[in-house]
């Protein structure tokens, strides 16, 4: 009787050791998203801004082009992944119902190396995400909407 839950046993300790990698990594991605493209409450929405954002969100070495904070709530972010709050776009991209608070930061100046310099522009309008397993990884930067 033991000998015939021996192999069961090493099945389901197996797919225990399988499993939890694949659900980090998808978090990781999900996490790795909100640090470069969420900020829920911003202090202002000015070029100052941004150069802080920029910097404590480590997008500074080297200072990276141009990069999106979304404002509002997780779960209406989440939800474009869904039908609630997206619609499927082009191949592989959700399209938000519902306009987001934004602002953009472009950097200004000649080297990519710090201190980078930002303009922000502060915006409201429909966003585009790419997502896995309902989380959403990816904010299209080229997307735009007047």
């Amino acid at each position: 009787m033991v000998m015939g839950q021996g192999p069961l046993l090493l099945v389901f300790m197996l797919g225990l050791g399988l499993t939890p990698p694949t659900l980090a990594q998808e978090d990781s991605r999900y996490k790795h998203f909100l640090t470069q493209h969420y900020d829920a409450k911003p202090k202002g929405r000015n070029d100052r801004y941004c150069e802080s954002m920029m910097e404590r969100r480590g997008l500074t070495t080297p200072c990276k082009d141009t990069n999106t904070f979304i404002h509002g709530n997780k779960g209406s972010i989440k939800a474009i992944c869904g039908n609630k709050n997206g619609n499927p776009y082009g191949e592989a991209l959700r399209l938000s119902k519902s306009p987001f608070q934004i602002t953009t930061c472009r950097h200004v100046g000649g080297s990519p190396r710090p201190p980078c310099r930002y303009r922000a522009t502060p915006g409201f309008r429909h966003i585009a995400v790419a997502c896995e397993n309902g989380l959403p990884v990816h904010f299209d930067e080229s997307f735009f909407r007047p």
